[in-house]
């Protein structure tokens, strides 16, 4: 009888460890992960990652291990897939800070503005291969520039002197790959790297690409162009690319931290995490094992979607005794309020290309995410000097926006982005639902270099520009000294001007001066001045 005892105790003894081995094994594509390592690997890095937080015991979990561990194959040089076990003692507080509450949960990090502190977000798609690897691949980084054969050049001379080695890839698509992104991942910083299509004739001569896609090298100022001739393999082209440049290492180098004294405090936000994450864990185990047969679906304790940044910040270093460095904040694109704006912007016969974001008569989350998404795109471009064509927001007061919407059988509630030219007649609608940088800015590249397609505006929208009332002009010189500045080469020789500035008082006064004052009828030169002819108005002609 004791020994039947002491065998059932050492068997619930050792199963704790047995179910913190995990479901994953050591020759898994998945990547295997504690806090360290999710700091080290993933917090670190500048790829987008996703990691799948389970339990051993979990069917759920099990039932989706062969989908994700066939999408870490996919994915595998393109970007990270990693898993947590959450049951597993050491690793229940950083389950816990993570806002894990139920398995699997499913997260995807994609690099922030700032190393070390990436985005988090929960990932709510299909739980197959296909539906991962899609939704990870458009989380990529997107630091690619798309060329034509009116810009190439510019971009070429991009530095001067001291440029970077450049790298070209002449494809016969418009959209970039998720392979030539993750390139241009690795090598952020050393080479910049650049997609032009097969239809720009005059780079594909001058670079002698014979065939489609071709890859080309500029290793720097002086030195010959080197073409490709492998395969279309990330470890080949890297090893290719090395020639002219290291690849970034990955994790990005750490940066040191400084001693704190919240140590106690973190270990007590740790415990009571562990504590809380415990509960729900034990909670949740019991309920598994009284479920039916697992399928393929979330096991919730409680929806947690709001995405979050990376949990446990950087503690602050001597870095933050020095000056503080003010962001470089994208200014919102500009409002057009009415229809009558509208038109004059956009929906005439002589308007080009306008983007224009349609926003709800009521807030949603979609609202502010699209807006930065613009502002953030049409700020960068504007800080390379590149030209592009101007981006607008509608909101629901503006009755053209309306028209749009019901002439183009648009939702009234929802966030709709459109890309119209009024001189041509088309429209391009943004096709998805979520408004994320990368998305909309692949978007509006396809824009630019024709790849989307185009649909004809309804008769009605667009107005003569002819029988539209001018815009007014506004010239705010801001100082004295601004406008003697913009005037400086347009006076004719030997002329000179006074600028004498005025107060509110002063200027109401002169408006209302009477005709004849102010020197009418005194002799100059035997003439006498002749007052202006005052208007019906009761205003001076002037």
């Amino acid at each position: 009888m004791l020994t039947l005892l002491a065998l059932a105790l050492s068997t619930l003894l050792l199963l704790p460890s047995a179910l913190a081995d995990g479901l994953y094994s050591k020759t898994s594509p998945v990547l295997q992960l504690d806090s360290r390592a999710y700091r080290s690997l993933i917090e670190q890095s500048n790829h987008t990652s996703i990691i799948e937080f389970y339990a051993p015991w979990c069917g759920h979990c099990k039932n989706l291990q062969p989908a994700y561990e066939k999408a870490a194959k996919s994915l595998s040089g393109l970007a990270k897939v990693a898993a947590v076990n959450c049951d597993a003692e050491e690793n229940k507080p950083f389950c816990g800070s993570m806002g894990v509450q139920g398995f699997p949960t499913l997260k995807i990090v994609r690099p922030g503005k700032k190393v070390g502190k990436p985005m988090v977000e929960d990932y709510r798609g299909e739980r197959t291969a296909k539906g991962i690897v899609d939704a990870v691949v458009e989380k990529i980084p997107n630091h690619v520039r798309r060329l034509k054969d009116a810009d190439y050049e510019a971009w070429l001379e991009e530095g001067g002197e001291s440029a970077r080695p450049k790298a070209i890839l002449f494809s016969e698509k418009g959209t970039v790959s998720a392979l030539l992104k993750a390139v241009a991942v690795d090598f952020l910083g050393a080479i910049d790297v650049a997609q032009i299509r097969n239809k720009e004739l005059e780079a594909v001569e001058i670079f002698n690409v014979e065939k489609f896609p071709a890859l080309v090298l500029l290793p720097g100022t002086g030195k010959d162009p080197v073409h490709y001739n492998g395969e279309m393999k990330k470890e080949a082209i890297v090893a290719f690319l090395s020639q002219a440049a290291s690849p970034n290492p990955d994790p990005a180098p750490k940066e040191k931290k400084a001693k704190t004294s919240s140590a106690s405090t973190n270990k007590s936000q740790a415990s009571k995490a562990s504590s809380s994450f415990s509960k729900a864990s034990a909670s949740h185990e019991s309920k598994d094992s009284e479920s039916a047969k697992a399928s393929q679906t979330s096991e919730t304790l409680e929806d947690a979607s709001n995405p979050t940044e990376s949990p446990d910040p950087k503690v602050a270093t001597d870095k933050s005794q020095q000056p503080i460095k003010v962001p470089d904040v994208a200014p919102p694109i500009s409002t057009l309020p009415d229809g009558l704006s509208l038109q004059q912007k956009c929906l005439n016969t002589k308007a080009k290309i306008c983007l224009l974001a349609l926003l709800p008569e009521n807030p949603i989350p979609e609202t502010a995410t699209a807006i930065s998404s613009l502002s953030e795109i049409h700020h960068k471009h504007a800080q390379a000097k590149r030209t592009l064509f101007p981006f607008y927001q509608l909101p629901a007061s503006n009755s053209q926006a309306s028209a749009l919407r019901t002439k183009l059988g648009l939702a009234s509630g929802t966030v709709e982005i459109l890309a119209v030219n009024g001189k041509r007649g088309w429209y391009r609608h943004y096709p998805g639902t979520a408004f994320s940088q990368s998305a909309v800015e692949d978007w509006v590249d396809a824009i630019r270099m024709g790849d989307t397609a185009k649909h004809s505006l309804p008769s009605g929208l667009v107005v003569p520009a002819e029988g539209l009332p001018t815009e007014e002009v506004k010239m705010d010189f801001g100082s004295a000294e601004a406008l003697r500045e913009a005037m400086k080469g347009q006076m004719p020789e030997g002329m000179g001007f006074e600028v004498e500035e005025i107060d509110d008082e002063m200027y109401e006064r002169l408006m209302r001066q009477e005709p004849g004052k102010a020197g009418a009828g005194e002799e100059q030169g035997g003439k006498e001045n002749v007052p202006p002819k005052e208007e019906e108005g009761g205003h001076d002609e002037l």
